[in-house]
């Protein structure tokens, strides 16, 4: 290939990661780093007793996909992505979105969920119940042959409840 169309970009970008150690290495230095940086400076509190207070000389940063991909040198997700087919790489790769989901997963117990319902259900999530019909026959069922009983208690389970714009 001419050294033309590479630096065209046509010809496409080389690896960024050949060995799938220095990749978990550098995705665990995106963890530490999200962390930010801070040491501690001894002061005096209103009263005039020494304290000791955390200084950040780089504040923490959430941890997200995107966060991760452009720390890893990454131009998209897509070729963050893309890695996990990479013989070496997918475990690498699940572990650290599983990482991610932990982190929005913990939020969800705190008092703003919407951000982290978001995420978890960019990743994958699902917050709505569905139900699997099992019955691969699909029979009709002839409620001629059923006893009063168990057709009370089809009604009661389909009857609409009082109030909730149903008729009772």
């Amino acid at each position: 290939m001419s050294d033309a169309i590479v630096n065209l970009g046509l010809g496409g970008a080389p690896p960024l990661y050949s060995d799938p150690a220095e990749m978990a290495k550098e995705i665990d230095a995106y963890f530490e780093h999200v962390k930010g940086e801070f040491s501690m400076v001894d002061k005096f509190d209103k009263k005039g007793f020494p304290v000791q207070v955390k200084v950040w000389s780089r504040e923490p940063e959430p941890i997200t996909i995107t966060g991760l991909c452009l720390y890893l040198g990454f131009e998209s997700r897509q070729s963050f992505y893309d890695y996990e087919k990479r013989p070496g790489f997918s475990y690498i790769i699940k572990r650290a979105r599983l990482r991610i989901e932990n982190n929005y997963e913990k939020k969800l117990h705190s008092e703003y969920v919407p951000g982290p319902m978001f995420a978890l259900k960019n990743m994958g999530w699902s917050d709505k119940c569905e139900i699997t019909n099992v019955n691969k026959e699909e029979k009709e069922i002839d409620y001629s042959k059923l006893d009063n009983e168990t057709l009370d208690r089809i009604v009661a389970a389909v009857r609409p409840v009082a109030g909730a714009g149903g008729v009772v």
